[in-house]
């Protein structure tokens, strides 16, 4: 692959689409990406990519009308399909007229670089290190990714200065250092539960072998078992030849990273808790136990506690995986991280006039609440650094709902004022509204207690739930009168 060639994915489920051309762009190569055939084709960018990733179900032209298109043209594209819809026939077509490879959602990423592998010249794209994908030619000592990919999963990458972090941090790296086989990431939607499970595999002594990662909710409940831990030839009737499941991927002694654990099946789990305890399982209609030494990080948004109480989790594979329970901090929770994150995915954007955020936006910024976390954070950087006219983030095109209701021209100045956490409260000659007093004061408590919700009560006198409610009343308000 040449300077100028690059990768284009055709996909118009956003987060695979997106997670796909993260994934690519870690290890240094050039990707642009589109929801639509149509779109493909209108960039000019079929005669310049090096290879094709492209979704066979698409809205519009579907992928194999796209091939098609592509074959008849005087620059044809290697293509890699990938689908979520069943191989069988669709296969069978796509590679007949000269896809090259087609890989079943949830692909690995090791099945997906061996995939693009003949279409990169290893020396352009990765000029520190010619063995980057050395580990495709089964060589057993090998590095699963290039450092690049190492480096950019590190947990100094990982950003955050607020005590709740920190605090977090330290745990992580304590048990990436150990030899710990179970680990339960708790937390939120959005708060990076992912990131946290890559720096702890990329730091550990298990960093030599494939980080796998696997989202429960995402396997089709019929499939599932079949594809955690694949099927032997005859197994059932479309089972043609042995299949190796997703637990096999880590190639001996790496990280299996269970993503919405607590989606799995009631049924699966049991086989997932005997897995765990045996360090074996066997393939659908094998006879044979398949040895395994992985390490599990699983995650959830959701209290698996909680969830074993109401009986939709078994409390045996709770305790299984929670040898170490990490707590992932809300971004509500982590005071001026919130800024430290918005300057970084701003210069993320490329965006070379947006230089940050007005004092007013900062001061909007900690007080929501970030339902979304840092997904939603980064999702509004995205559409601002888009749609801003001057060199500053403003409220202007920040989506409904984060921006209080500012009211005429003096209201919307005195709520500048004491929106800045840095603000002295006094009584304006003009009068305040009592709402912006509280306002101000509740972000300047966030601000001292370093974003610990809990201290930041303290610091007024209220319960950690009260100052919350307060923090919840506020929104809501602003959400009514917007």
């Amino acid at each position: 692959m040449s300077d100028g060639a690059l990768i284009s994915i055709v996909d118009d489920d956003d987060s695979i689409r997106k997670a796909t051309k993260r994934l690519l762009e870690s290890v240094g190569l050039k990707v642009e990406d589109f929801a639509s055939a149509e779109d493909f084709l209108s960039s000019g960018r079929p005669q310049n990519s090096a290879c094709l990733i492209l979704d066979v179900q698409l809205p519009g032209i579907s992928g194999l009308n796209l091939q098609r298109k592509l074959a008849a043209s005087k620059s044809p594209v290697p293509i890699v399909f990938i689908t979520g819809h069943g191989e069988g026939e669709v296969r069978a077509r796509a590679l007949e007229a000269g896809a090259v490879d087609f890989l079943q959602k949830p692909f690995s990423e090791k099945s997906l670089f061996k995939a693009i592998e003949p279409f990169i010249d290893r020396t352009a794209a990765f000029p520190a290190s010619s063995s980057s994908f050395s580990v495709l030619d089964n060589e057993p000592e090998a590095k699963a990714f290039p450092i690049t990919r190492k480096s950019k999963f590190d947990f100094e990458q990982i950003i955050g200065n607020s005590p709740a972090m920190q605090e977090m941090l330290r745990l992580a790296r304590r048990v990436a250092e150990s030899q710990v086989s179970s680990i339960l990431l708790q937390g939120e939607s959005g708060t990076g539960k992912d990131l946290v499970a890559k720096a702890i595999h990329y730091a550990s002594k298990r960093a030599g072998h494939p980080f796998v990662a696997i989202n429960c909710a995402a396997l089709p409940p019929h499939l599932i078992e079949s594809e955690l831990f694949g099927y032997e030839k005859g197994a059932f009737t479309d089972a043609k030849t042995r299949k190796e499941g997703l637990l096999e991927q880590d190639g001996g002694g790496g990280t299996v990273f269970l993503d919405e654990i607590s989606e799995l099946d009631i049924s699966l789990q049991a086989k997932l808790l005997r897995v765990l305890e045996d360090g074996s399982f066997r393939r659908v209609g094998g006879l044979k136990d398949v040895p395994f030494s992985a390490r599990v990080i699983a995650a959830s948004n959701r209290d698996l506690k909680s969830e074993s109480d109401a009986g939709r989790f078994r409390l045996d594979l709770y305790y299984r995986l929670a040898v170490i329970q990490i707590d992932m901090p809300a971004l509500s929770e982590r005071g001026d991280d919130v800024l430290l994150l918005a300057d970084h995915f701003i210069s993320q954007m490329g965006n070379q006039k947006i230089r940050g955020l007005t004092p007013e936006v900062a001061g909007v910024f900690r007080l929501y609440e970030w339902p979304g976390n840092v997904r939603e954070l980064r999702n509004v950087i995205e559409r601002a650094t888009v749609l801003e006219d001057g060199d500053m983030i403003s409220t202007r095109y920040l989506p409904r709902g984060i921006v209080p209701d500012s009211g005429d021209g003096a209201a919307a100045s005195r709520s500048r004022s004491v929106v800045d956490a840095n603000a002295v409260v006094s009584l304006p000659v003009e009068g305040i509204a009592l709402s912006e007093v509280e306002t101000s004061l509740l972000l300047q408590a966030l601000k001292r207690a370093g974003g610990n919700q809990t201290r930041a009560a303290d610091l007024l006198g209220l319960t950690r739930d009260q100052f919350r409610y307060r923090l919840k009343r506020l929104r809501e308000s602003a959400v009514a009168t917007a």
